[in-house]
């Protein structure tokens, strides 16, 4: 069984019921979710050993939430708890030409006191097949991306491959550094990046216009970097989207099949399942086309599924994957 540990914070999801507007609604549904654990969820439901690192406050809040990832099977042992709250956020499904809103409320929560020497990652790490991070993480305080930081570098050490998503978010970027002083560092530590030529512009400073020749590039300024990858979605109303996603690698470049979506349960954690569901083919599959097909089924199923995790299983994303779109009920 192939293990992963995954690094970032869960807030609690805090949401009106069904597509109910914020100034209509008199209850909110709760859920928890992070980038980073949202990933760590479906490759549990892959059957893979995943391990989510991060910190908690210690109430009932703060179990409740471990609670949530054990009940999907990830690995909670490494988890800490201390002082600061728990990080909230607000979502507001929207439908056809309304759009989706969300209201983050995070400032001064236990993961964005994390210290650098928080974790022992040599532990964590050690017979680990994989480790997954964000950008989310190195934006909230320096002693996060400190900690990032050292876990990458023993992921390296250790010869464990690493994925990096070097989302940026602008409003999260409140503690003096900027993204270009911190992200580079990181990303010299990956085997997998997420990302096209625009963010690689503003990150990098790569002014290659084309993604593929951004990501040759990117793998130039970066060589440790083997995979470049990103989505592509085309968004026809809130309700109703296309995605496909392309890949490069060393040798040559791949593009997926385009699904047409629709309708829309659920977008949030769309783009984790697509990490996770690529992660997962690139460590089962020899052929990269397989990999990525499967990351896009992945995506794909995702947004049929409450939530912000993907709680598909391998067997119907590879019906998906073959070509099955019908929802035929089973019976």
């Amino acid at each position: 069984m192939k293990k992963i540990v995954t690094f970032g914070e869960v807030m609690m999801r805090l949401s009106p019921p069904g597509f109910e507007r914020f100034t209509q609604t008199t209850t909110l549904d709760i859920a928890f979710g992070g980038t980073e654990a949202n990933v760590a969820v479906s490759l549990a439901h892959f059957g893979y050993e995943a391990a989510h690192v991060t910190r908690f406050p210690d109430h009932p809040l703060g179990h409740s939430a471990v609670s949530y990832l054990r009940q999907f099977g990830v690995d909670t042992r490494h988890i800490r708890y201390g002082d600061g709250r728990l990080g909230l956020y607000f979502l507001e499904t929207g439908a056809a030409s309304r759009a989706s809103q969300i209201v983050y409320d995070r400032i001064d929560s236990a993961f964005m006191r994390i210290q650098a020497d928080e974790f022992d990652w040599e532990t964590i790490l050690q017979g680990a097949d994989w480790f997954h991070w964000t950008g989310i993480t190195p934006a909230l305080s320096q002693g996060a991306a400190d900690c990032l930081l050292t876990a990458i570098q023993t992921a390296n050490r250790l010869g464990v491959p690493v994925s990096g998503d070097p989302v940026y978010r602008s409003n999260l970027w409140q503690y003096g550094k900027r993204p270009q002083e911190v992200i580079p560092a990181l990303t010299e530590g990956c085997t997998l990046v997420l990302g096209n030529a625009g963010l690689f512009a503003h990150l990098y400073d790569i002014q290659e216009k084309d993604n593929e020749a951004a990501a040759q590039a990117l793998r130039h300024q970066f060589p440790k970097v083997r995979y470049v990858t990103d989505t592509n979605r085309e968004q026809l109303s809130a309700s109703h989207n296309r995605l496909s996603a392309w890949l490069y690698d060393k040798e040559r470049a791949y593009q997926s099949r385009t699904y047409d979506i629709q309708p829309i349960v659920d977008r949030i954690g769309t783009g984790d399942a697509y990490m996770a569901g690529l992660i997962y083919g690139l460590l089962t599959y020899a052929d990269p086309q397989q990999a990525l097909e499967f990351g896009v089924a992945a995506s794909v199923l995702k947004h049929t599924i409450l939530g912000d995790a993907n709680i598909a299983s391998v067997s119907e994303v590879n019906t998906l994957v073959q070509g099955d779109t019908s929802g035929k009920l089973k019976r």
